[in-house]
């Protein structure tokens, strides 16, 4: 046994877990700075240290096992996603207008987050049933399906956020697998349809504005239009060296509402400045570029497309909160990777972190 555990601990990618330290040092440093303008008492970086330890711990339990464990068990973590996702419409604490946590002794998880593990192990595992057969149409109305599943649960709550992010996974999954351009067409227009009725019916008031805002941030600086656009003043603020931890004008005067999750990024643009900046994105850059190196060095198809799945869900978080954050993009309550404050959020990433490395390990482990 303590040989297999040495064996495993050398199979893991130790620069790509250094770059997520370094990535989540700065997250930490960034929401410390947040927590300074709320008086002696800290509010937010306790629970973001607390929930980083904790993810650590599951990145390196998730790692020990053998990708062959997390091709067993996808159905079953798919089936108890979708589970969750439904007790929490019936069990779950309304937050902002969203029933979407379990609370219990203080402490929140939020089921959409472990949802994307859901679909990320089951998506890799019809992948591979299907045995490259992916020109049928009968795979993208099965995936489909198996994703609109927890897509329409997580609008119940209602989350744009997580659902648009689920939807993202599907849709690089359909690409990577080289799904005929016609299907893809076609989803487009069901999916339009699907956003008509979803505007019509489903989404929430402060929703719709926040997608009207999008279109026009001048139509209400002072109320809908308020985030972006003191997110886009931070950031310009910054300029090269930044106004120092703890300086930033916007953050710590509180004219950036949400600064330490949905806008995190212009919080680290404003006071570390366009350098702070670079080394944010160059650590995304080479992060990207670990995981995908263990991808090509996955032993099958199912291990293959879990690790591209984990990349495509890192890659559409941080497209679309960078967006937001620079008025590019509708926000959507979207967390950074490894920055945002979000408890469940960051472990749940974590964790992905170790189940993509699982595609080293040679032996299976327990």
């Amino acid at each position: 046994m303590l040989i297999n555990l040495r064996q495993s601990l050398r199979n893991f990618d130790w620069v790509l877990i250094i770059l997520i330290l370094v990535l989540l040092a700065v997250g930490l440093a960034g929401i410390y700075s947040v927590d300074l303008t709320r008086g002696a008492n800290l509010e937010y970086f306790p629970t973001q240290f607390l929930a980083l330890i904790i993810g650590l711990f599951f990145l390196l339990f998730a790692g020990f096992f053998h990708v062959s464990f997390y091709r067993s068990s996808a159905k079953l973590i798919y089936l108890v996603s979708a589970l969750l996702l439904f007790l929490v419409l019936l069990f779950g604490e309304t937050i902002r207008g969203t029933t979407g946590w379990f609370v219990l002794a203080g402490y929140s998880f939020q089921p959409a987050e472990f949802a994307k593990i859901g679909l990320i192990l089951f998506l890799s595992w019809w992948i591979q049933r299907y045995g490259r057969r992916f020109e049928k149409w009968q795979f993208v109305f099965t995936s489909g399906l198996i994703t609109l599943l927890l897509v329409g649960l997580i609008m119940l709550q209602p989350d744009l956020g997580s659902a648009l992010i689920l939807i993202s996974i599907w849709f690089g999954m359909l690409f990577l697998t080289g799904t005929k351009k016609k299907y893809i067409f076609g989803l487009l227009l069901i999916f339009l349809v699907i956003f008509l009725f979803s505007w019509l019916f489903l989404f929430a008031g402060y929703q719709k504005d926040r997608l009207m805002t999008f279109m026009d941030p001048e139509r209400d600086p002072l109320g809908s239009g308020y985030n972006v656009t003191q997110s886009v003043i931070a950031i310009g603020s910054g300029q090269l060296f930044g106004r120092g931890l703890g300086f930033g004008s916007q953050s710590q005067l509180h004219f950036l509402p949400e600064a330490q999750t949905d806008f995190i990024f212009a919080v680290i643009a404003e006071e570390l400045g366009f350098i702070g900046v670079v080394v944010v994105l160059v650590l995304y850059f080479f992060i990207f570029w670990r995981l995908l190196d263990i991808a090509r060095q996955a032993q099958d198809e199912f291990a293959t497309y879990m690790v591209l799945g984990i990349i495509l869900l890192f890659f559409s978080q941080i497209l679309i909160n960078l967006g937001a954050a620079a008025g590019f993009m509708p926000v959507v309550g979207v967390t950074l990777p490894f920055l945002s404050y979000g408890g469940s959020s960051l472990v749940i990433n974590l964790l992905l972190v170790g189940v993509a490395m699982s595609a080293l390990q040679k032996d299976l482990t327990t």
